[in-house]
């Protein structure tokens, strides 16, 4: 549409200045288009809104029916994260404090409370001033045989590939990461020089495909690792086995996208779609898996590696888990995504009915942890629809020590959701490899959104932590949340999801029930569920 618009104004004010030079009335048609001309040519140059900048005149339509929205479009057709009707959606929130607008709402709760999946917390009578507690909340990560630990905020960008994302998205994502003091995952499209240009903090992804750190037939090389990892702004290295859109699938990078640039990054041919392999084949089994692990961290020099995963069969993480009691080999840190999670590009029964849904999931890792006596070792990274100071609240509630949130930086970056990820039409220029589009997107204006909407979700987590009395994240638990279960059933947490103690899966007679059968299904030799006999 900018080009088109150059086309329209140089015609129209030339053709113009022709035909009135042979009938001078036609001169009057100046009053119409130059202000038509003038206005476009500021949508084109102005930076904060990318689709003016894509398209002039014509972007002002979407702003105008953002005005009107507060009356008709949220009350009748958006909704929260939940599904439940919400006239303040959790998007217009993202963006709200993007922009650094107040967040605040009139006339109190805008849900029905008497809803069935209604959820709250606890609050204390003797609640804490939040001023008074740490406004920047961290994490450090690091097992004991890591040597280059990483102090890490509560709330990072999750993992999205350059490829998927655009150029100037990428760039604001760590420009917010560099003025936020948080990290941003590299997804497993591998380390661009764009993810470095800023200097924010950078988690190195590594997927089923090994872009970057990948031979010409697609294994995993040592010296390309070792390169990437002793990369100073590289902070922690992260081992996905699955997300949350698409567990078992592996990833897409429709030809569209794969620009000689993007082929060049992560090693394959371009304008080719580019399929990540559903598993690794750097190992196959817990224990060589562990041992993958190792054998990173002496490669990076010491620095946090972890996985990713969304949960699908309970005794593979099991499995797991009796490996590392088996070597003594921990990951650092294990994120858990949700079932839920988006993705730019997944097969839809994948994205609707494939992996365990975000809390039971994360409920799960935390308690088989604690029930093999390892969760002293590891720290648990959560993300599945991450968007406001209470879903980091409920995170932790459930065991998390940490947040990543991919779908709030997105609206932060200016994503309004046009569902043309996978198209590379994306009109916003944060999804798409069209040079025309990605202009959209200023950099410079972009990542202090991102930034700003880091700082006052992570301040809202402080000030709902304050107001429950408690002065440390490690201090939240599940009986500081409750859910409404039916209309005349609320049940706590830890009711839902209960603890169980700690080491009590290491002996058979103290093996909670409903992991009986997980547990005779696992073993440290192999991901395949053993077939217990009866």
């Amino acid at each position: 549409m900018r080009n088109e618009f150059w086309v329209f104004s140089v015609v129209s004010v030339v053709g113009i200045g022709i035909a009135g030079y042979f009938w001078h009335w036609v001169w009057w048609l100046y009053l119409p288009v130059l202000p038509v001309v003038l206005l476009g040519m500021y949508d084109m140059y102005q930076d904060r809104h990318a689709i003016m900048r894509n398209y002039p005149i014509f972007g002002r339509g979407r702003y105008i029916m953002e005005e009107l929205r507060p009356k008709i479009y949220q009350y009748f057709v958006e909704s929260d994260i939940d599904g439940r009707p919400f006239d303040r959606t959790l998007r217009t929130l993202a963006y709200t404090r993007a922009k650094g607008i107040t967040d605040t709402a009139p006339f109190g709760t805008q849900l029905n409370v008497y809803e069935e999946g209604y959820e709250w917390m606890n609050h204390s009578i003797v609640a804490l001033d939040a001023h008074q507690l740490d406004q920047k909340p961290k994490v450090l990560i690091g097992s004991p045989d890591c040597k280059q630990p990483y102090n890490a905020s509560i709330l990072n960008v999750s993992a999205m590939s350059f490829g998927s994302l655009s150029t100037n998205a990428v760039l604001a994502l760590n420009g917010g990461a560099k003025l936020g003091g948080f990290a941003h995952n590299t997804g497993e499209g591998g380390i661009s020089p764009h993810h470095l240009e800023q200097g924010g903090d950078i988690i190195y992804q590594i997927g089923t495909g090994y872009f970057g750190c990948r031979t010409k037939e697609g294994k995993f090389s040592d010296a390309l690792f070792a390169e990437k990892a002793a990369i100073e702004s590289v902070k922690m290295i992260e081992i996905k086995l699955s997300q949350g859109a698409k567990p078992g699938h592996g990833g897409i990078l429709p030809a569209a996208k794969n620009t000689p640039e993007i082929a060049a990054i992560r090693n394959v041919e371009p304008h080719t779609t580019v399929f990540s392999p559903p598993h690794h084949t750097a190992f196959t089994t817990p224990l060589e898996m562990l041992e993958f692990i190792a054998r990173l961290r002496e490669l990076s020099g010491g620095k946090p590696i972890g996985f990713k995963l969304c949960v699908g069969i309970k005794s593979e993480f099991l499995a797991i888990c009796k490996a590392m009691k088996k070597t003594g080999i921990y990951p650092d840190f294990i994120t858990v995504d949700g079932g839920e999670g988006g993705t730019g590009a997944a097969p839809l029964e994948f994205s609707n009915y494939v992996g365990m849904p975000f809390k039971e999931g994360l409920a799960f890792v935390y308690d088989a942890l604690v029930g093999f006596d390892l969760k002293q070792h590891i720290n648990i990274i959560a993300s599945g629809k991450i968007i406001t100071g209470f879903h980091i609240f409920r995170a932790m509630a459930l065991g998390a020590d940490g947040c990543n949130s991919a779908r709030a930086m997105m609206l932060a970056l200016g994503c309004i959701q046009a569902l043309q990820c996978n198209l590379n039409t994306c009109p916003t220029g944060v999804a798409t490899q069209n040079p025309e589009l990605v202009k959209g997107l200023v950099v410079s204006d972009k990542k202090q959104r991102v930034a700003n909407y880091h700082k006052e979700t992570v301040e809202s987590f402080v000030e709902l932590m304050a107001a429950a009395g408690l002065t440390h994240p490690n201090q939240i638990s599940r009986a500081h949340l409750y859910r409404r279960v039916s209309m005349r059933e609320i049940k706590r947490y830890d009711e839902i999801y209960p603890y169980i103690p700690v080491g009590s899966l290491l002996h058979a007679d103290t093996c909670p029930d409903a992991y009986k059968i997980h547990m005779k299904e696992a073993s440290p030799d192999s991901f395949a569920p053993v077939v217990p006999v009866f």
